[in-house]
């Protein structure tokens, strides 16, 4: 009877890891993590990630994966830090474009609706995972967490209420609403294409209204 290869992945043992020509070790793991986030969005889920699937899709052997990851969980965390790596540089694009404070909010607001509906699988392995991790996921740089991506989004707001546009006394509790709001939009639309959602408009009456943005 063929054994699932999800199983055969997740028992296999690392075997003697072997030095790394200079310049190769930080490529390989780049296109490891790369491969991981193409399966990612052909399949639709983290589930299409196997140590296998990921090694067919580099060009590798299998065991080559465990001088740069020790497991096929430690690949879905690194995909899951380089999509808020991602994320966060979208959303700072877009507010830094910007000069007035209430355009650079409702910028960055787009932004983020705009990258969860371009990359939903990413989107929802970032947030939708169940997972927490004891131990940081090593990288060649400082990765960004949930809370450092929605922070940029507090400060938008309270960019807003010194320049006296907003009249958010609690720019942190706001904040909360429209990003619960921002994610409702990008959940949502992914679950129901064929539903006759109006223009995506609708994130600049969002930030407008729950960012109690003045006339």
């Amino acid at each position: 009877m063929e054994q699932d290869p999800t199983t055969l992945d997740q028992r296999e043992e690392p075997p003697a890891r072997h030095r790394n020509r200079r310049g190769e070790g930080p490529r390989l793991r780049e296109e490891i993590v790369r491969a991981a986030i193409a399966l990612i969005e052909r399949g639709g889920s983290k589930e299409s990630v196997t140590l296998r699937a990921v090694a067919r899709e580099v060009g590798i052997a299998a065991p080559s994966i465990y001088g740069h990851f020790a497991d096929r969980d430690a690949i879905v965390d690194a995909v899951v830090a380089e999509a808020l790596t991602r994320l966060q540089q979208t959303v700072s694009a877009a507010t830094a474009a910007q000069d007035d404070p209430v355009d650079s909010l409702i910028a960055g607001c787009a932004a983020y609706v705009e990258f969860g509906s371009r990359d939903p699988a990413c989107y929802r392995i970032v947030f939708g995972s169940s997972r927490h991790r004891t131990q940081p996921v090593p990288c060649e740089r400082p990765s960004p967490s949930g809370l450092d991506v929605f922070m940029a989004l507090v400060h938008s707001l309270e960019a807003c209420v010194r320049a006296g546009r907003s009249a958010s006394t609690d720019p942190f509790a706001d904040a909360v609403a429209l990003w619960t709001a921002l994610h409702g939009q990008v959940t949502l639309r992914a679950a129901l294409p064929d539903f006759p959602w109006p223009p995506t408009d609708t994130v600049t009456q969002l930030a407008r209204s729950l960012g109690r943005v003045t006339p």
